[in-house]
């Protein structure tokens, strides 16, 4: 039996297992939702393929508004800027690909590669100086309306990763890439602090515990045994957001009843991991 086969039946079973336990099939959304929980806790399948079929189903209702870096936060080149001036901007951002704009941001010409700076840099030494436009790729428009599972598809389709985002009269609204598309699904990318790849709540000991903010609450409220309201906000970086009141920094700290919640990763837009210490009962 070839490798294919065998992973087509281990498929097959797990799926056979699920619908003899059902009476019959889900009629909505959140009879699925159920049923896949309850086939991860009869450990029909992992955490990590139960967090992927949850981000697939919720990215379909999902907009390109709710994953996009909004407009005043989006990291730009001037089609002006000087050939030192587009190095520092690359090396300080540390992305791979940059919108260049005109007079203002609505004027989007192009988007540069990081890894077309070389050419950049290479010209900027030649006695007629460096044009940017000769390394600029075309960019891709998309309606802020558009659904990002819809979004995945085509960027896919056209082997582009970054879209610009616009409103409904033209202007730009943001930008988006096929990784904050694709993080609905897997989670955070190349996340520097996973002790465990994949793990949602990863515990470092009995009080001590590292959190992926898009941890759902209702997962936190059955691993902790507690009973935080998930009728507002659906993961727990929506929560802890919410408890400071802005888009904290990395450091920040917050406290929710017992839990101290401690910013360990985040960016301009949300956050991405969370310490989370439990505090002793009040002994009176």
């Amino acid at each position: 039996m070839s490798d294919e086969d065998s992973d087509q039946s281990r498929s097959g079973s797990w799926l056979r297992q699920i619908g003899h336990s059902l009476a019959g099939p889900p009629r909505d959304r959140d009879e699925l939702m159920a049923v896949l929980g309850e086939a991860r806790e009869n450990d029909l399948f992992d955490v990590d393929a139960h967090w992927m079929m949850r981000g697939v189903l919720n990215v379909s209702e999902l907009q390109v508004r709710d994953i996009m870096v909004p407009r005043s936060q989006m990291t730009v080149i001037s089609v002006d800027d000087s050939v030192d001036d587009v190095l520092s901007t690359a090396l300080e951002s540390g992305h791979s690909r940059f919108p260049v704009v005109g007079d203002s941001r609505d004027e989007v010409v192009g988007i540069l590669l990081a890894k077309d700076l070389l050419t950049l840099a290479v010209d900027a030494d030649q006695e007629n100086g460096f044009d940017i436009h000769r390394v600029l790729r075309s960019a891709v428009y998309v309606p802020e309306a558009k659904r990002v599972n819809v979004l995945l598809k085509e960027l896919r389709a056209s082997r582009n990763h970054m879209a610009v985002v616009v409103d409904e009269y033209g202007g730009v609204a943001g930008l988006v890439t096929i990784e904050d598309a694709l993080e609905e699904i897997v989670g955070e990318i190349d996340d520097e602090f996973d002790r465990s790849e994949g793990a949602q709540i990863l515990k470092l000991d009995d009080n001590h515990f590292q959190i992926r903010s898009l941890t759902p609450v209702e997962a936190f409220n059955h691993y902790f045994d507690t009973e935080f309201a998930d009728d507002e906000f659906d993961t727990i970086g929506g929560l802890v957001v919410h408890e400071f009141g802005h888009v904290p920094q990395r450091g920040e700290i917050a406290a929710i009843g017992r839990f101290q919640f401690t910013v360990l990763r985040a960016d301009s837009r949300r956050i991405h991991i969370l310490e989370m210490t439990i505090q002793p009962e009040d002994s009176d």
